[in-house]
């Protein structure tokens, strides 16, 4: 029985969640599994990957072929290069000790790479939220000025208009005079 290691989706429509399974290669992608030994969620920003590290190297120990996508999943998450270094052990190429360390440098290693991008994302959130948050006073600014220029005017206007009045009225009054 040819053995694969896929996902299995499962989610809503355009909100994928897959389940990393064990599965008979010959059947229906989200039927039938032998066992279920993670989940992938590739709706978070890095992905969420949750795999149960032990069963995926026994299982790729016992042949288990994986496909395209788990195999890149099981990379990201080291099965793959544990099983390297193991295979590397029995072969006599370093002892146990030493697989043990290259892999705890390497975990280390990307670890750190993935704090960066967390922090970057986070950075780059506050900087884009600082931004919009300027632009925002800038506009307020510009439309506070706006409307203070606006009553000025009108206020000169009336003003101007109150005046107008005045003087149209002593117009008046004066030429009622010059006709009396």
């Amino acid at each position: 029985m040819p053995v694969k290691i896929r996902l299995a989706r499962h989610g809503r429509k355009r909100r994928a969640f897959y389940h990393i399974v064990v599965a008979d290669s010959r059947a229906p992608r989200d039927g039938r599994y032998i066992e279920r030994i993670g989940s992938y969620n590739p709706n978070t920003n890095p992905a969420t990957i949750d795999l149960d590290f032990d069963k995926a190297l026994t299982w790729l120990g016992n042949g288990a072929q994986p496909t395209d996508t788990a195999r890149a999943i099981l990379s990201y998450e080291g099965v793959m290069m544990k099983k390297h270094l193991l295979e590397g052990v029995k072969k006599g190429a370093f002892d146990e000790a030493a697989a043990e360390e290259k892999y705890q440098a390497w975990k280390q290693e990307k670890v750190a790479k993935i704090n960066a991008k967390k922090d970057g994302l986070a950075k780059a959130a506050d900087e884009a939220k600082a931004a919009r948050l300027e632009a925002e006073a800038k506009i307020s600014s510009d439309r506070a000025e706006a409307i203070a220029k606006k009553a000025a005017e009108a206020e000169a206007a009336a003003k101007a208009e109150e005046a107008g009045d005045d003087a149209e009225a002593a117009n008046e009054e004066g030429a009622e005079e010059t006709e009396a």
